[in-house]
């Protein structure tokens, strides 16, 4: 089966505006020209795409909303996608460009237990949520990287990696993966590359899953993969940059998950599965350290130019980091008063409402004696373990961002390094930290 990435179509500018058009003068959401589009900024980029294609995908959007109610439940389901659709390619023209809007990831069908605590008991299909996700983003970066190496697509040609890059990328994107094809069953029979420890050619080895992800996707599945990648150069790089990023975000959100369904176990009266839900957490913070390995393939040449075009947009936005980040423990008031927060408002006021967190829970539990001693020590040493995990991933995070950025400024209008240096000395507990007893 054939991993060709299927957005490299020929675009004709005019020929899609008048497409774009008469799809206004009568919109029909699963008419909409999607692929055409999507060729069109990746032809260019999102930050050069003409004004003129612009302007018309803004009148698509008002006639979307003038003939279609996207909060009426039993409208076309591809009305809100399309909606989400446009929002994000006029991201940069409404002048309200973010993090979110360039990694797409109001498309992405990120895992999610409810934002109540109480809801939380769908740990184990979020997993699974989270593992399709994960592969999916993650084969569709290696199949783009088989496609250039091939001379099989001529998309983002700029500051292309040689190929013994592209078979380290694809030896270590199949590392990162593996966890969650072998959870889905996908692995099976392929090459030795794969698997950690082997020998074999991880070319072969990506082919292999690659085809074999993307014929397991459903149709709505390989749409999301299809529409949610929108350089704003025409970097190679870019590509691997932002399903990177997208794992991440899914990972942390899956993080979330995790860590609410604690919650929920606390405020029911079963610690020992609290306890576990924060080791699985645990579990899966440790394997996303594999995708900074992967990350770290990335061009500090390739980088350097499309991060130009990026400003505004920048990971101190990530709602999903900073939900994990508060479900452990109530941020400090400078923090919550930061541009980390206010980026995320909605977040930051449920926050300032009395979110429900770990930290105060199990504090509370052990103060009012809800705890065996031999209960207490697992589920703090589950925190410990956690808060070391995440300690870790912060000061990974900031060495590869020192070697991409140097002193450079971040974007978003971040001071860039200097801010992820201060952040990692955050406590992610401080109630139940090691040096205190949270039994007195």
């Amino acid at each position: 089966m054939s991993t060709a990435i299927p957005r490299a179509v020929s675009v004709d500018g005019p020929g899609l505006e008048r497409d774009l058009a008469a799809w206004s003068a009568a919109p029909e959401p699963a008419r909409f020209p999607y692929l055409p589009v999507v060729g069109a900024y990746h032809a260019v980029g999102k930050h050069f795409v003409a004004a003129s294609v612009l302007k018309h995908l803004d009148v698509a959007r008002s006639a979307l909303s003038q003939t279609t109610d996207i909060q009426t439940p039993d409208i076309d389901p591809e009305a809100p996608r399309l909606a989400a659709f446009l929002d994000v390619l006029l991201d940069k023209f409404d002048e309200r460009y973010d993090y979110q809007t360039y990694l797409a990831l109001s498309l992405l069908p990120m895992p999610d237990g409810g934002e109540s605590p109480l809801q939380a008991a769908t740990a184990g299909d979020a997993q699974r949520q989270h593992d399709r996700l994960l592969v999916q983003l993650g084969t569709d970066a290696l199949a783009f990287e088989l496609a250039a190496l091939d001379g099989d697509t001529g998309l983002f040609p700029h500051l292309r990696p040689d190929p013994p890059v592209a078979a380290k990328r694809c030896r270590l994107g199949l590392r990162s993966l593996g966890p969650a094809l072998e959870r889905l069953g996908l692995a099976e029979d392929l090459e030795p590359a794969l698997r950690p420890g082997r020998q074999g050619d991880p070319l072969s080895a990506a082919r292999q899953i690659c085809a074999r992800v993307r014929a397991d996707a459903s149709p709505g599945e390989r749409r999301v993969v299809d529409l949610s990648v929108l350089p704003v150069w025409t970097s190679h790089d870019e590509y691997l940059f932002i399903r990177v990023l997208q794992a991440f975000e899914t990972r942390f959100a899956l993080l979330a998950v995790r860590l609410r369904a604690a919650l929920a176990a606390l405020a029911i009266g079963r610690p020992r599965t609290a306890a576990a839900e924060v080791r699985n957490a645990q579990a899966g913070l440790e394997e996303s350290f594999r995708l900074f390995s992967l990350l770290a393939t990335m061009q500090v040449a390739s980088f350097q130019e499309f991060r130009r075009y990026t400003e505004g947009a920048s990971a101190i936005q990530s709602r999903n980091y900073k939900l994990v980040e508060s479900l452990c423990r109530i941020p400090d008031e400078d923090r919550l008063d930061s541009a980390a927060y206010r980026s995320v408002p909605e977040l930051r006021e449920r926050v300032l409402q009395g979110q429900p967190n770990l930290d105060d829970a199990v504090w509370l539990a052990c103060r009012a004696n809800e705890l065996t001693p031999a209960e207490r020590e697992d589920v703090t040493g589950a925190l410990h373990g956690f808060a070391a995990r995440v300690v870790q991933w912060r000061q990974t995070h900031y060495s590869l961002a020192v070697r991409m950025l140097g002193d450079r400024p971040g974007t978003g209008y971040t001071e860039g390094t200097p801010y992820l240096r201060q952040a990692r000395g955050i406590p992610v507990f401080q109630k139940t930290d090691q040096k205190s007893d949270p039994g007195r």
